[in-house]
This record gives structure tokens, sequence and C-alpha cells, in this order.
């Protein structure tokens, strides 16, 4: 049976810490028979990232996250940020708040991004009917933080549904905006200082022995441990604040009005050179350290996750990714997995900060020419017919 149903159940999840943990089915619980997945994507996302637009693309992907969790008051909720798209398991007493962020965050997304956001809200009941699962894992990269990992072929087949126009959530009426609170785009891309920043996807072909695919997982994670801090795509001392203002227009348009906006990218852009100050000087202002604040950057970043599949944007030398596209390459050759992988000179950082005043916000780490859509479609590529489908 499945567990009695309740809102504090991801809460009330033991955390693993160590990343193996993502391949010991022990660490995974079903959802609540009651739960709902919030989910979206970018349409046509690879011909944006052709166009340079990769920062709209990440945050419109984040936006999901930023508007679904305050829709539901900042609850303590599983999700996984996707590079153009997202996922959020919610409970029923959420459901009709949830629906209104998802209709907002698809108008705002279209009108102040110019991109396409399918949004879709699937009952666990009819992936069950499927005789698929939803099972969640909590793991946590540093004590401030945690985030979900997802099997059981559930999230993958509602993904699935929403392509195929089911489950829908329409746009709310033009110049509906979610509570995008937190939300921010301040980093400059993140330079590979080990050789290549790679985003990878490895998924379990269908049919396959999972404890093979998890022995391939368990290799994989293996040869990025090799490297140092686990192949970790941000330096230890965090990244730098950005100097362009990309992300600041973003931001801005996320959080204000066009009436308020220049006003809104003048304090981002003071902000951003004040927390330079501070860093370079070593100060501190109150309560906030800058040297802290950047430290826990680096240690609270996504950029490793389990959503059906690995997926992971890591930073390696070019032996040890050879080795890792090597055993990638045997596995799919003995019908284990399906891969796609994405090479590119940096990585992007789009973050959902509650406060900066606490150690808790999130931050979530995509390639910066693509990542993980491009690694999806190098993946679909392998199959035409799911590169028909796939956007």
């Amino acid at each position: 049976m499945a567990e009695p149903s309740n809102d504090d159940f991801f809460h009330n999840m033991t955390a693993f810490t160590r990343f193996e943990g993502v391949t010991d089915s022990a660490n995974y619980k079903p959802l609540p028979d009651d739960w709902l997945i919030a989910i979206a994507d970018i349409v046509s996302s690879t011909e944006a990232i052709a166009a340079g637009r990769y920062k709209s693309v990440n945050m419109a992907g984040a936006s999901v996250i930023s508007a679904v969790l305050n829709a539901v008051d900042k609850g303590d909720y599983p999700f996984v940020f996707g590079g153009d798209g997202a996922l959020v398991a919610i409970p029923q007493s959420g459901e009709t708040r949830v629906r209104q962020a998802l209709a907002a965050v698809r108008t705002w997304v279209m009108e102040e991004l110019q991109l396409d956001l399918r949004t879709a809200l699937v009952p666990m009941s009819a992936i069950r009917k499927e005789g698929l699962d939803v099972m969640v894992a909590r793991f946590s990269p540093s004590e401030y933080v945690s985030y979900a990992m997802f099997f059981g072929g559930g999230t993958s087949w509602a993904e699935r549904q929403m392509k195929a126009g089911k489950f829908i959530i329409e746009a709310a009426e033009p110049e509906a905006r979610p509570d995008l609170t937190g939300l921010s785009c301040r980093w400059n891309p993140i330079k590979a200082h080990n050789g290549e920043i790679v985003s990878i996807i490895a998924v379990p072909t269908d049919g396959a022995d999972i404890t093979r695919f998890q022995t391939l997982v368990t290799d994989i994670i293996a040869i990025t441990r090799e490297q140092s801090r686990d192949s970790h795509p941000v330096p230890v001392e965090g990244p730098t604040p950005a100097l362009i203002f990309e992300g600041a227009d973003l931001e801005a348009r996320a959080l204000v009005s066009p009436a308020r906006r220049w006003r809104q990218k003048f304090l981002i852009g003071v902000q951003i050179g004040l927390m330079n100050v501070i860093d370079k000087l070593g100060l501190r202002m109150g309560t906030f350290d800058a040297k802290i604040y950047r430290s826990d950057l680096a240690a609270n970043s996504d950029f490793r996750k389990f959503d059906d599949g690995l997926k992971m944007t890591i930073d390696v030398d070019a032996q040890r990714l050879a080795r890792i596209e090597g055993r990638l390459r045997q596995a799919e050759a003995e019908g284990v997995c399906r891969y796609g992988l994405h090479r590119q000179e940096s990585a992007l950082m789009t973050c959902f900060v509650p406060t900066p005043l606490m150690r808790d916000h999130m931050h979530f780490i995509d390639g910066a020419s693509g990542g993980y859509a491009m690694a999806a479609m190098a993946l679909r590529g392998k199959h035409p017919a799911e590169l028909a489908a796939g956007e």
C-alpha cells in the first residue's frame, strides 16, 4: 500500500548525502496517491538555444519551480530542474493554487521571454493506472538544502502526456503574473577549469535490467569522483556576480511591472556592485557575509540529479570524459541505456533565493550553450520517432 497522503511527505523523508545513493532503492518512497505532478517545458527550446537565448530558456525553466513553490507558501515539496523545463510534485491541498500559478507563469514566459511554455498538472492516479509509479528520494548536497530524485517511469510518462496535449494547463489572461519572488539570474557563465563542461543524460532502455542500469550509473559517478570535487562545475569559492545586464533584465522582468523595470535593474546593478566590493574587501553587511554566500552557492548547486535517468552537468578533463563516453557507448550497445551528451565551454547558474540572509538558497546548473536540452536532442536523434515527438 502507498504511504498515507500528507503535505509533509517529502519533508519527513530521511535524506542521503552521498550521490551514489541515487541507485539505492531503499532511499525511495512512492508519492502519495492523491498528489499531482506539475510539469512544464519550452516548445522548440533548441531553436531558442540556437539563437543564443540560453539564459532566457533556463530562466523560464526555473520560473516554473519558483511560481509553484511560492504558490504553496515555499513548502518543502520535491522538484527537479531540467534546463528547458521543470517538474514539482505537490499535494492535493495545493492543486487550485498551483493551477493558477502554472497558467500565470505560462503567460509570463510568453509575454516577457517570448517563449512558448507548455504546462500540465498530472494526477498520480493517472500515472498508477498505467502501471507506473513516481518514487522519490531526498538528496542533501549540503546541510542547508535538499533536492528530489525521481524514478519509476511516472515522470517520463507525465512529460509524454503533456507533449501529446493531455492534462494541459492553458495560459492565463494577458498580463497575468505569477509570484516569482526569489528568482534571479545574476551570475556570469562559469568557465570550465578541468577541461570541458559536459551535460549528460542517460536513461534506461525500455525493458532493460534496472540492476545493470544502476551499475552503469555507479560507474559514471565513480569516474566523476576522480576529478576534484566530484567534477563540480562551480568553483568552491562560488562564481562571480554578473557585470552584464542580461541577467538583471530577466530578473527585473520576473519581479516588477514594466513601469518599474529600469529602477529595479538599477537596484540589481547596485546590489551586484556592492556585493563585489564587500567580497573583495572581506567585509560583512549586518549578518550577510559575501564569502559564505558564494561558497554556499557551490555547495547548494544541483549539478547532479536523477529523474527517471541520470542527468549531470560536470567539469571534466579529456581523459575522464573519454572513459565516461566509452562506458555509455558500451551500455547503449548492450541495450542497457540510451544517452545524449553535449559539450560546452561554460555552465550557467539560475537561482531561487527566498532570502540571501538565510543559507537555504537553491541554485540550478545547466550548460551555457544548450546543456540538457541539447543532450536530450542528441539522445532523441538516435531514435527518429522520439525526435519527431520530442518538442
